[in-house]
């Protein structure tokens, strides 16, 4: 029997490598671009995106503006008449009036708040996943459950108990208060991204000899440095903007956060409201800075322990 192409020895005519070809392009070809549903993607992202943030350009604008023109015109007149009465006197205001200590206060109350919970649960999620004690699985429940009790219904024992012991009006009421209720949320995360890790690793830390001790921090902290830095910025952002807890705890005077002292800007006949704009924006600064430096961490830190398999 004859054929139209060509035989090849052990493979497929000529006429059979055509109609294959037609069939199934080359793997290394690329496949024809969806121009419409790339442009629509574009176009709904790019109007999101601007949606998101004309009420932030809107903010900055009118604390750059002077007192009489944020009361009297909207900001969006700066389309027609840019840059016409601008000032900086609202961050100079802002800053001369208690913004400089009120700055350094939040860093005082976030930093501690965010690293005390950090430490300890670690530790807990450590044992909770790579220990075995009676009640584990138990009393890991039993914190994960702690997630639903909102920090407002404990203020009042808290401000008794703190009045009690001499902490009311201290830095360390804030801390403790602020550690122990995301001291739950972050054993969740920590613990769901630690049994991630390969156990291979652990196993064989302890045949040579590794201590829990060693084994914690030579080997799970650096490899759970995604989870770490996602609450992180949880717990760092809620602290720094927290008004509740500060103004309770602390109150207003020297001890005064940057939140609190924004929220006092406003004066009685409500004018003021170009200050709290700035002093808005230079609260903004750092919780800016902490997401842009840890943000690379954060989706792998949030996905790693939500689906196992």
């Amino acid at each position: 029997m004859t054929s139209t192409g060509t035989v090849q020895p052990g493979g497929p005519t000529a006429t059979e490598q055509r109609r294959l070809g037609r069939a199934f392009p080359r793997a290394g070809a690329a496949a024809p671009r969806r121009r419409g549903g790339g442009w629509f993607a574009w176009i709904a992202l790019t109007i999101v995106c601007f949606l998101w943030l004309v009420p932030t350009i809107g903010l900055l604008i009118t604390s750059f503006r002077t007192a009489e023109a944020a009361l009297t015109t909207g900001w969006w007149t700066v389309i027609t008449k840019p840059f016409q009465d601008w000032t900086i006197g609202n961050y100079t205001q802002v800053l001369n009036e208690g913004g400089r200590n009120a700055f350094v206060n939040s860093l005082v109350v976030s930093l501690p708040a965010t690293i005390i919970p950090i430490l300890i649960a670690a530790f807990a999620a450590y044992a909770f996943t790579f220990m075995e004690f009676p009640g584990r699985d138990f009393f890991f429940i039993l914190i994960v459950g702690l997630l639903v009790v909102p920090l407002q219904v404990a203020l009042v024992p808290l401000l008794k108990i703190y009045g009690n012991v001499g902490l009311q009006g201290t830095f360390a009421s804030v801390w403790l208060a602020h550690a122990a209720f995301g001291m739950p949320l972050a054993i969740f995360i920590l613990r769901g991204y630690m049994t991630t890790l390969p156990r291979g690793v652990i196993e064989s830390a302890k045949i040579d000899g590794a201590s829990h001790y060693q084994t914690f921090w030579r080997l799970i902290v650096p490899m759970s440095v995604p989870a770490l830095a996602s609450f992180a910025i949880f717990q760092f952002l809620w602290t720094w903007n927290d008004l509740l807890v500060a103004l309770i705890f602390l109150g207003p005077g020297e001890k005064e956060v940057l939140t609190v002292q924004v929220a006092g800007l406003v004066g009685a006949q409500q004018q003021g409201w170009q200050l709290v704009t700035a002093g808005a924006f230079l609260s903004m600064v750092i919780p800016l800075l902490v997401f842009l430096g840890l943000q690379r961490y954060f989706v792998r830190g949030l996905t790693a322990g939500a689906v196992k398999g």
